[in-house]
């Protein structure tokens, strides 16, 4: 991948309300002040807010086609999302230039979107947040152009199926280290990697509150789940290796060799005995489902 030219940031109406960070120098989040437990009126929130990130990216998903540029997908989604009365989370994040996430092909996660085309056996992650009432709602999904290759195929199901051998995991009183060991045994079977430089995160009235979520077994990552606790899993699996390295921009992170990778996401919130997915459709649909089918 080489980067392509990146256009001028989008502008947000003045009547959308901002997440706190927009505000801040260099938009630095600071270090995280909320709860990672929910109140129930800010779980409302998140549902329905959840609910809008999965219509924007299913919208999204709808415009992906071979000649279409990462720029105009991040300009549909910023449209989406405003005409929605959200604002897209990343635009002003730490600086991040953009209103989504496009990583394509051996970029694993955090792309910015640039004149770039999609080509036919592309693949590509594209990663949604929105903030609204006072919450954000987190989800992506990786894409096949066209027609691609059978390793890459593979690639995008078994990553699919990791995020929902994650989500499987979930309940209180589980600590947190069974979500990542139920990602990596699956992609230990699949001999696929997993990155490790990057991981889920509490999510809420912040971006990115303090919980983490590793995608692999970590026995430090002992935190005990509780019901209403909301976060994000999103495994990046490799077909080589899953070191990372970083491009000059400072966010784009790619395979070290050059090999590719795919992600998937959903916001969720713990439950006495499982995981309710936020980031789903009032008639429950993400695109996950509806743009991505396994191999048979």
């Amino acid at each position: 991948m080489r980067a392509g030219l990146v256009s001028s940031q989008r502008s947000v109406p003045a009547g959308i309300n901002r997440p706190p960070y927009t505000r801040l120098p260099g938009g630095e989040p600071g270090p995280s002040v909320s709860s990672v437990v929910r109140t129930s009126e800010e779980l409302a929130a998140m549902r329905r807010t959840g609910a809008l990130a999965a219509e924007v990216l299913i919208a999204a998903c709808g415009r992906v086609t071979e000649g279409i540029t990462t720029d105009a997908i991040d300009r549909f989604v910023h449209d989406t999302a405003v005409a929605a009365g959200s604002y897209p989370s990343p635009l002003g994040y730490r600086g991040f230039p953009k209103s989504v996430c496009t990583s394509v092909n051996e970029v694993i996660c955090h792309g910015i979107p640039d004149s770039r085309r999609l080509a036919a056996g592309d693949i590509v992650n594209i990663d949604v947040t929105v903030y609204r009432e006072g919450v954000h709602g987190d989800t992506s999904v990786t894409l096949m152009v066209g027609e691609v290759d059978d390793h890459s195929r593979r690639l995008v199901d078994e990553t699919r199926t990791a995020l929902y051998k994650g989500i499987s995991a979930v309940r209180a009183g589980v600590p947190v280290s069974e979500i990542g060991r139920a990602i990596e045994t699956h992609a230990s079977r699949h001999r696929l990697g997993v990155v490790r430089e990057f991981i889920g995160h509490g999510v809420g009235t912040e971006f990115h509150s303090g919980l983490q979520v590793p995608h692999y077994y970590d026995r430090r990552a002992a935190t005990v789940l509780e019901e209403a606790m909301t976060f994000t899993i999103e495994p990046m699996l490799t077909l080589g290796s899953p070191e990372a390295a970083m491009w000059d921009d400072g966010w784009t992170a790619v395979t070290l060799d050059g090999r590719r990778t795919a992600q998937f996401e959903h916001t969720l919130a713990c439950t006495a005995d499982g995981a309710e997915i936020l980031t789903r459709t009032a008639s429950g649909e993400c695109a996950h489902e509806l743009f991505i089918e396994p191999i048979g």
